[in-house]
């Protein structure tokens, strides 16, 4: 049985290029906040498309997320161009973001901080963690904090 923190939708977008790391971290959300809607995007420049309804995304109806978990290392635009971005943007910066992605380098870590990333968490190595990451990740972000309307930033 699944230990169900909340029944509220959340909005989601998880921003990687690995498949199989999108699948794993889809299937772990689901686990703890099986309302949730989880969207994604493959790279910062899918990313960007999403958030600023640009491309593939300029008629798709879709909302804000109202949480980002963004991988680093991508291609095209990786994540710390894409974080550098929205969070200079007037319209995007209000969104949390949580950089989850392999890398535990310090400059990485320190890069993101500074660069206005709400948290940094380094993948972890299992199902099992993976799973116990995102029940904490869904208990802070939609349970503790108070979040920014995304209605206030458009």
């Amino acid at each position: 049985m699944t230990d169900q923190i909340q029944q509220r939708a959340i909005h989601i977008l998880l921003v990687d290029d690995d498949e199989d790391d999108r699948y794993l971290t889809r299937e772990a959300f689901h686990q703890h906040y099986p309302a949730s809607r989880i969207s994604f995007a493959e790279d910062g420049e899918d990313l960007l498309d999403f958030l600023n309804y640009q491309g593939r995304y300029s008629n798709s109806g879709h909302t804000l997320p109202e949480l980002i978990l963004l991988d680093l290392n991508m291609p095209r635009k990786d994540g710390r161009e894409a974080l550098r971005e929205i969070k200079s943007s007037e319209q995007l910066r209000h969104i949390p973001i949580v950089v989850l992605t392999t890398s535990d380098a310090k400059d990485d870590i320190e890069t993101s901080y500074f660069n206005g990333a709400n948290s940094f968490i380094t993948k972890p190595p299992t199902f099992q963690r993976l799973s116990e990451v995102t029940k904490a990740i869904g208990q802070y972000w939609f349970n503790v904090v108070t979040v920014c309307d995304n209605e206030l930033g458009e």
